[in-house]
């Protein structure tokens, strides 16, 4: 079997960036560690309440459609800055929105001697982010869309972005069928052991009716 590595980590310092900047002691790394994944966590999960709400109210909502492409997480002596990565930010640009969000990160890390700042900032081209796609592809497979007409609807989305190659991965009960399989569909290149190559990836579980489908995603953006 071939040795397999997250090409996100396989290209650190090079290029790729990390989206925690910050500094602690050994003994208070792994703390600062889980308040980031609270912070994420609990934004993510805001998001997806009020998507739920709007699909309660049946609102053909923009905000049905926001969707994260990262978190970037910069920790100072007296203050933590959250910037929030989104593709569509519809639902994100109103204050009242942002205001609640702040208090319930605020209050998720009790944190007192911090003060939180969240900002937003929108993605130039969203569909040549990894994590937009998957949710579009996952979007599709809840509304009972074919698989392959999904990954091949999300494969023609990236035609309108400078993207050189995609990749798109299902793996699960396909269809329904009680066999689980992987398929995969790939356009373009996809130079996955050159350093050089910037590749954005993502891992995206998506649960259906049938089971939980895992879903990778690879995107050549340029060559450096």
């Amino acid at each position: 079997m071939g040795q397999k590595i997250n090409p996100l980590g396989f290209r650190l310092g090079t290029t790729q960036n990390h989206h925690s900047f910050w500094f602690a002691q050994p003994k208070n790394y792994s703390e600062g560690l889980q308040e980031d994944k609270k912070i994420r966590n609990c934004i993510k999960n805001y998001i997806q309440k009020n998507k739920k709400i709007a699909s309660n109210r049946k609102i053909a909502s923009d905000s049905s459609s926001e969707v994260i492409a990262h978190i970037e997480i910069q920790k100072q002596i007296d203050v933590i800055h959250v910037i929030i990565h989104v593709g569509f930010p519809n639902l994100l640009k109103q204050k009242r929105v942002i205001k609640e969000l702040q208090m319930n990160v605020q209050k998720e890390i009790n944190s007192v001697n911090q003060r939180l700042n969240i900002a937003i900032a929108k993605v130039q081209e969203p569909y040549r982010q990894p994590n937009i796609l998957a949710e579009y592809i996952a979007s599709q497979l809840k509304k009972r869309v074919s698989f392959r007409k999904a990954m091949k609807k999300a494969i023609d989305l990236t035609k309108k972005t400078d993207t050189k190659g995609v990749q798109v991965q299902i793996a699960g009960r396909l269809g329904g069928k009680e066999i689980a399989r992987a398929e995969w569909i790939r356009k373009g290149r996809l130079p996955l052991q050159t350093i050089r190559a910037k590749i954005d990836h993502c891992c995206y579980p998506i649960r259906t009716i049938y089971g939980v489908l895992g879903l990778k995603i690879w995107i050549f953006v340029e060559e450096e």
